[in-house]
C-alpha cells in the first residue's frame, strides 16, 4: 500500500470536520438538487472531466440514494458496510463494488481508519471499452446495461480481489493520477481503467453479481462493437446479414436496448471520431469528413454543430489557443 497516499487521505476534510463538530447529517445540497436523493454527476464531473475519485465522507450514515453515473467503491483501508438493493454487503480492504445508475444503496458510518474511494464515472467514459471486450463476460453485460439499458434495471458487480496484486497496483496508480493531476493524467487514467477492466475479467472467478432480471444482449453488444470497428462504412443491412437476422429484428433489438436507432449510434460514433481527429491531428477538415464516412460536407457541418455547439473550424481554432 502507498503509505504516503494513505496518510494524505486520512486527513479530516472540511465536510467531515463539520460533521464531527455539529453531529450533522449528510448535507444533501452538496450532492443533489433533486427532491429524491439522486446524486448528480454535474456536482463532480464536467465536459472535460469524465472521471474523478472522491474520498467517501466518514463519521455519518449516508442515506439511501442512487446516482446518475456509474460508481465504483474501492476500500483502500478498513471496510465499508452498506445495503445495496435488498442485500447487506461488507467490502473489505482491497475489494471493489461497481454500481450502475439504477440501483439504490445506503452506507453505514465509516470509522476514521476506513478510507473508501468513490470513483465517479460518466457512462460515456466507458464506451471505448467495447472495442476490446468480448461478449462472453458479465462485465460487458454490466457496462451495456449501464450505458444503454432503457428498462432501468438495478445491478452491481462485487469483486473480491484484495489478493490480486496486479489489480491493487493499477488502482493505486489511478488514485495517484486522479488526486495529483498532471498534463497526461487524463490519458493515463483512461489506459489504467482499460487495464483494470481487463484484469477484472481475467479474475472473474472472484466476482459476485447482482441483477434484478436476466440480461442477455449479445446481439446488441456485437452491434456496438461492429459500429466501433466499422464506422466508416457500417450499415444496418450488413449487420443484419452478419447475424442472419431480418433487418427489422436487429433494428428493434438495438432500439429497445439503447433507446437509440442504429443510425443515431453510428452518427454519434462518427462525430465523436471526427472531433478527436480535429483536436489531435492536422488533417484538413475535408479529409476528416471523408475519413469518418461522410460525403456531404454541408450535412456534416450541420450535424456536427448540432452535437458540439460549434463548427469544425471553430472547434479546431479553439483547440489551438
Amino acid at each position: 500500500m502507498n503509505v504516503q497516499l494513505l496518510q494524505e487521505l486520512m486527513e479530516i476534510t472540511e465536510e467531515e470536520q463539520n460533521i464531527l463538530q455539529q453531529k450533522k447529517e449528510v448535507v444533501k445540497d452538496l450532492y443533489t438538487t433533486q427532491t429524491h436523493f439522486i446524486i448528480e454527476r454535474d456536482k463532480f464531473l464536467s465536459n472535460e472531466k469524465k472521471i474523478v475519485a472522491r474520498k467517501h465522507t466518514r463519521f455519518v450514515d449516508f442515506p439511501k440514494h442512487k446516482h446518475d453515473y456509474i460508481e465504483i467503491n474501492y476500500v483502500l483501508n478498513g471496510q465499508l458496510k452498506q445495503r445495496v438493493g435488498d442485500e447487506e454487503i461488507t467490502l473489505k480492504q482491497g475489494e471493489l463494488l461497481f454500481l450502475n445508475q439504477h440501483i439504490e444503496h445506503e452506507i453505514d458510518a465509516c470509522a476514521e481508519e476506513d478510507i473508501i474511494l468513490n470513483f465517479i464515472v460518466h457512462p460515456d467514459f466507458l464506451k471505448f471499452i467495447f472495442s476490446f471486450l468480448s461478449s462472453e463476460n458479465m462485465v460487458s453485460d454490466f457496462l451495456l446495461n449501464s450505458l444503454y439499458n432503457n428498462t432501468h434495471n438495478g445491478e452491481y458487480l462485487y469483486f473480491k480481489v484484495s489478493e490480486v496484486t496486479e489489480i491493487q497496483d493499477i488502482l493505486e496508480k489511478m488514485i495517484v493520477e486522479l488526486f495529483h493531476h498532471t498534463l497526461l493524467s487524463d490519458s493515463t487514467v483512461k489506459l489504467y481503467m482499460g487495464l483494470l477492466i481487463v484484469q477484472l475479467i481475467k479474475h472473474s472467478e472472484k466476482l459476485v453479481q447482482k441483477k434484478d432480471i436476466p440480461f442477455e444482449r449479445n446481439l446488441v453488444i456485437q452491434s456496438l462493437k461492429y459500429i466501433d470497428e466499422n464506422y466508416q462504412h457500417a450499415s444496418l443491412n450488413e449487420l443484419a446479414k452478419q447475424w442472419n437476422q431480418p433487418l427489422y429484428a436487429v433494428s428493434k433489438s438495438i432500439k429497445k436496448a439503447t433507446n437509440q436507432t442504429f443510425k443515431e449510434l453510428l452518427q454519434e460514433k462518427r462525430l465523436t471520431k471526427a472531433k478527436e481527429l480535429l483536436e489531435t491531428t492536422d488533417l484538413p477538415i475535408g479529409e476528416v469528413v471523408d475519413h469518418v464516412g461522410y460525403d456531404n460536407i454541408s450535412y456534416f457541418y450541420r450535424i456536427f454543430k448540432e452535437k458540439f455547439g460549434q463548427t469544425p473550424k471553430q472547434l479546431r481554432h479553439a483547440n489551438m489557443k
